[in-house]
Order: structure tokens, then C-alpha cells, then sequence
């Protein structure tokens, strides 16, 4: 009887010696793992503030610093929250490709669907520019600038996070095609010129410190779910001071809308802004592109511009408008709209209107339009030389109006013959 006590006391210390034999490994294992993640969030969290440090967070913060509460009003996304928004940067999410980066569509927690630029890695020359497109976006709010939501300084590459819009580019409405849905009219032109016109006069004139785009092109301005024009691409542009101009060694921008100016003297001044609107306005007035592939035709072998330009020192609009716009009664609108563009191009910076005038020449057309279908509605013939205020949502300014001649006085380029 105590042979079998004992064998059942051994047993049982044998028991308890391999259960706590066993739940020692089970806590080795999860102190283990608890070590691991610990040691892991560790290093993430190093490595995320080396990748701030890197991607320019320092650079962020100093440059809002003269604006208080500029870091916040530039909410910082995760490099988790972000990486679940596009489902891991999927190749399907893909928006776009351009020489900055690529552009992916996300949907965020709270089910905002945005647009995020994933940019190209890089070095300490390309930090100032992805940190200046930040700082200038965070200073601007009007509906006709595309706008910055957040970005990411966490991750190896950089991350900024916009609203999205989702009908493409103006130069994909231009020249892929007719759109059966939205027709490319020349009230639909006139418009989107407008809206143009009107946040480039925002960016030179409204706001505290002067920006210049600097890479105004129809790729570069997208349109929303009611065809509303929305500038973006701010990478590249500069907030100016002083003598509103701005030196660079390097020239930057995209031909067939590069300000010859500019690209001889590489100073940038609001002048070369409105330079590459009007290559803009050429396109839809044409809905030709800037620089053509075609090799038939002597002539086509030139950029938009100087085609355009030779046209109507030849008074022969007609040969190089676009056929839609012919024989449909706006003769004159037109007509008007390329003289405003013809003035935009001039090689002579100096000699161009300012975008504040160019805006105010666009609405006067719009204006006289207007006229022509409604009875006793003044024309811009009438207030000439007085002060008109034109606004919107975000900004109001007054201005003469004498720089411009009514439609009605505008002698016809269209030949009839």
C-alpha cells in the first residue's frame, strides 16, 4: 500500500513539475513575442522618425512655424491608415503616373474617398519641392484648386493625400474624343477658362504672399463629378515675395507650354503663369495639342503657340479653330477669346495681361454672350472704364475694366471665304 502511495506522490510531482515545465514555455513564448513586438514597435517607431527627418517633417514644421497652427491645419495620415486606403498600393488603384510619383485611389476610414501621391524616392535636392507643394496647398482654399487633405512623412517615400476628383483631365476631355455625355460646347470651354483664369488670379493676387503655378497645363487640371475645372500639380510652384520673380538654375515646367521668356532667362514671373494659360485657351479653342506628333505637315511640326500666333497675324483663325465652333453664332465670343489668348502668348512678358485682367476678359465675354440672348441686360460696352467686382466663394476684387473692349467691338479673324 505505501509501494502505490508512493508511486502516486511521484506521479504527481511528475505532474506538476511538467505542467509548470509547460506553462514556463508558454510564458517564455508570450514574454518572448510580447518582447519581440515590443522591440519590433520600437523600431518601427525609429524608423518612422528617421523617414520624418528624411521626407522633410523638420523642413514641415519649420517653414509653418511663421504660421500658427500651419502643422495642424495639415493633418498627418498613418503610413497604416494609408497603406489599408489603398489596399496596399494596389497596381488596380492606380490613378496616374508622372514624373513625381504615382497617384493611387484610396477610401479612408470614415469613407472619404481621396486621391494619394505615392511619390518618387527621393533625395535632399527633391525634399524642398515635395514640402513646398505641402506648405503652399495648406495655405490655399478655393473651389477651384484641388484640395490637400493631409500627407504622410513616415513612410520611405513620402505620401500626400488629396480630395478626389473623379472625371480626369481637361486634356483627356480635349483631345481623346467626344464625350457623349458632356459635350465639349463652347459654353463648357468658356466656362472651365473661367474657372481657370479665376484661381490663377486667386494664386497671384489674393492670397498673402503671391504663388506662381509654374507648370500650367490641361493635364494638369482635373475635373469633378460636375465637370467643375480643379488646379493641381503644385510641386513645382513658389510663393514670391517682393520682386515677384523667382531665379532657378534649373528651368522647370513642360514644353509647348514653357514660357520662352522664362526658358531664356530662367526668371519665373506671374507673366509666365499666364503665358502657359494661354496655350491652355489655344487648346480649347482648337483642341489641338501643345506639341504635335504629326510629321506630314510642315506647319505641324511647330508647338500650338506659334501656329496659333501665325494665325492670327495672318487673320486666318478659322484655318487652325476647331470646326465645332464654326458657323454657330459666336463668331464674336470666340473671336474675342482668341484675341485674349493671342495677347496671353505674347512673346514679350511684359505686353501680357495680368491673370486678375485675363479673368475679367473671360467673364466680359461670358457677360456679352449673355447679352446677345437676353434683352436689356447691360454689356460690358456700357461700363467701360468704370469699376466691376467679380467674386466668388473664397474671394472679392474690383477692378477697371477699360484694358478690355466690348465683344461687339472686336473685329472678326473668322474669314468667310
Amino acid at each position: 500500500m505505501s509501494v502505490i502511495l508512493g508511486r502516486g506522490k511521484k506521479n504527481n510531482i511528475a505532474a506538476i513539475v511538467g505542467a509548470s515545465a509547460g506553462v514556463g514555455v508558454v510564458f517564455l513564448i508570450i514574454a518572448t513575442y510580447t518582447l519581440y513586438k515590443v522591440v519590433k514597435k520600437r523600431r518601427t517607431k525609429k524608423r518612422q522618425e528617421k523617414f520624418f527627418k528624411r521626407n522633410g517633417g523638420l523642413l514641415l514644421q519649420q517653414q509653418c512655424s511663421a504660421d500658427e497652427g500651419g502643422v495642424e491645419k495639415t493633418m498627418l495620415f498613418s503610413a497604416k491608415e494609408l497603406n489599408k486606403a489603398s489596399d496596399g498600393f494596389n497596381t488596380n488603384r492606380i490613378l496616374g503616373q508622372g514624373g513625381q510619383g504615382t497617384v493611387y485611389k484610396g477610401m479612408l476610414t470614415d469613407g472619404r474617398i481621396v486621391a494619394i501621391k505615392k511619390s518618387k524616392k527621393v533625395d535632399e535636392s527633391q525634399l524642398e519641392q515635395f514640402i513646398n507643394e505641402v506648405v503652399i496647398l495648406s495655405q490655399i482654399n478655393h473651389r477651384n484648386v484641388v484640395k490637400l487633405l493631409g500627407c504622410c512623412l513616415e513612410t520611405e517615400v513620402p505620401l500626400l493625400v488629396y480630395e478626389f476628383i473623379p472625371n480626369g483631365t481637361l486634356f483627356t476631355l480635349i483631345h481623346n474624343g467626344n464625350n457623349e455625355e458632356l459635350p465639349l460646347t463652347w459654353n463648357l470651354r468658356l466656362r472651365i477658362a473661367i474657372e481657370v483664369a479665376g484661381a490663377l488670379a486667386y494664386l497671384h493676387s489674393a492670397v498673402s504672399i503671391p504663388i506662381f503655378h509654374r507648370d500650367i497645363k490641361s493635364s494638369n487640371i482635373l475635373l469633378d463629378e460636375k465637370y467643375v475645372a480643379k488646379v493641381s500639380d503644385f510641386g513645382t510652384s513658389r510663393s514670391v515675395t517682393i520682386d515677384k520673380t523667382h531665379l532657378t538654375t534649373v528651368v522647370k515646367g513642360t514644353f509647348g507650354y514653357l514660357d520662352p521668356e522664362y526658358f531664356q532667362s530662367s526668371q519665373f514671373t506671374e507673366k509666365s503663369d499666364v503665358y502657359s494659360f494661354g496655350v491652355v485657351l489655344a487648346e480649347l479653342l482648337t483642341r489641338q495639342k501643345p506639341i504635335s506628333s504629326a510629321t506630314t505637315d510642315e506647319d505641324y511640326n511647330l508647338s500650338l503657340a506659334t501656329r496659333f500666333l501665325m494665325s492670327m497675324e495672318q487673320d486666318s483663325l478659322k484655318n487652325i479653330l476647331d470646326p465645332e465652333l464654326i458657323n454657330q453664332g459666336i463668331e464674336q465670343e470666340v473671336t474675342a477669346a482668341a484675341k485674349l489668348a493671342q495677347r496671353c502668348l505674347n512673346l514679350n512678358g511684359k505686353k501680357r495681361p495680368t491673370m486678375k485682367e485675363v479673368a475679367i476678359g473671360l467673364e466680359s465675354i461670358k457677360l456679352s454672350s449673355v447679352q446677345s440672348t437676353t434683352e436689356n441686360f447691360q454689356s460690358p460696352s456700357h461700363i467701360e472704364g468704370e469699376s466691376v467686382v467679380f467674386s466668388d466663394n473664397n474671394y472679392t476684387w474690383t477692378t477697371e475694366v477699360d484694358s478690355f473692349r466690348s465683344v461687339s467691338d472686336v473685329h472678326p479673324l473668322m474669314n468667310k471665304h
